[in-house]
């Protein structure tokens, strides 16, 4: 993921094994290596909340569980503790990349809140945006609501207070339920979580499900995805500039990336591009042949 030089300082490249090796270590094992890295840039609020989401070894639990549930027992998509951090640092990226740009926030336009307390809604809703993941894969939307609700006050604790505090909570979990598929953000601060799922797409780590080992078109368009940007754009605030390394990508951004990113009330702002770098064109597979 190609983000400003600050974020790729706290943030570790990971290893297309790594969410899988993950769940071969026991519990205590797996949560003692999570440590969430982002940029907090004097964000005071958001340094004392980090300090204690790496403290939180329920959270980290729950982080743990839901990839077993995911890679071992349904064979999908990576949902562990490295997904989280690449979600938290790519929409504290487009937050501050839309703030940069005189995009008012809705906890700021709404409440009269700053811009770093936008930013708390927006860690805590990436950090928490699956944790329903350990329940069940069906509803986990539901779930994380659930989960977090009494964690996110828990983490809050003396950083906000009443009627603050409930108000912070509740734009969290707004941000949790609208990145669901069908969700219908009602806020710009749930609007990146969701946009800010779906871009965690490079190198093979597609947000679609699909079998390990199988041959699709799924599978295909996510080995073809080799970068994904964010960068100042040309005709709007944000450009998401998307690398590929062959022409089955294209699935992958018009399936997933379009479809979190319509309704997302992010569109005026974003700008979506992607290259075919030719040069480095991958034979994926020898021979494909259409199953019937």
């Amino acid at each position: 993921m190609a983000l400003d030089k600050e974020t790729e300082e706290r943030i570790e490249q990971p290893v297309s094994e790594e969410a899988e090796r993950e769940t071969r270590l026991t519990p205590a094992e797996a949560v003692k290596q999570m440590k969430i890295n982002v940029p907090v840039r004097g964000n005071r609020k958001l340094r004392r909340l980090l300090e204690r989401v790496n403290d939180d070894t329920e959270l980290k639990g729950w982080w743990h569980v839901s990839n077993v549930n995911a890679v071992v027992r349904l064979q999908i998509n990576d949902h562990s503790w490295v997904h989280i951090q690449i979600v938290a640092n790519v929409a504290l990226k487009l937050l501050r990349q839309l703030t940069k740009h005189h995009i008012e926030p809705s906890v700021v336009r709404d409440y009269g809140y700053e811009n770093d307390d936008a930013e708390v809604v927006v860690l805590l809703g990436a950090l928490t945006h699956c944790i329903g993941m350990s329940v069940h894969r069906e509803g986990h939307e539901d779930f994380s609501l659930f989960l977090a609700e009494p964690k996110l006050r828990e983490l809050l604790r003396d950083i906000y207070e009443e009627p603050d505090l409930t108000v912070v909570v509740s734009e969290v979990l707004s941000a949790i339920t609208s990145h669901r598929d069908y969700g219908k953000p009602l806020t710009l601060e749930a609007g990146i979580v969701r946009v800010a799922d779906a871009l965690d797409m490079e190198q093979g780590r597609s947000r679609i499900p699909f079998a390990r080992g199988s041959i699709s078109i799924h599978s295909l368009s996510a080995a073809a995805i080799e970068d994904v940007a964010i960068k100042d754009g040309e005709q709007r605030p944000v450009l998401i500039e998307i690398t590929m390394n062959n022409s089955s990508g294209i699935y992958q951004v018009d399936s997933l990336l379009k479809a979190k990113l319509q309704g997302s009330g992010l569109e005026q702002y974003v700008e979506v591009v992607a290259h075919i770098d030719t040069e480095a064109e991958k034979r994926l597979v020898p021979i494909y042949r259409l199953e019937t």
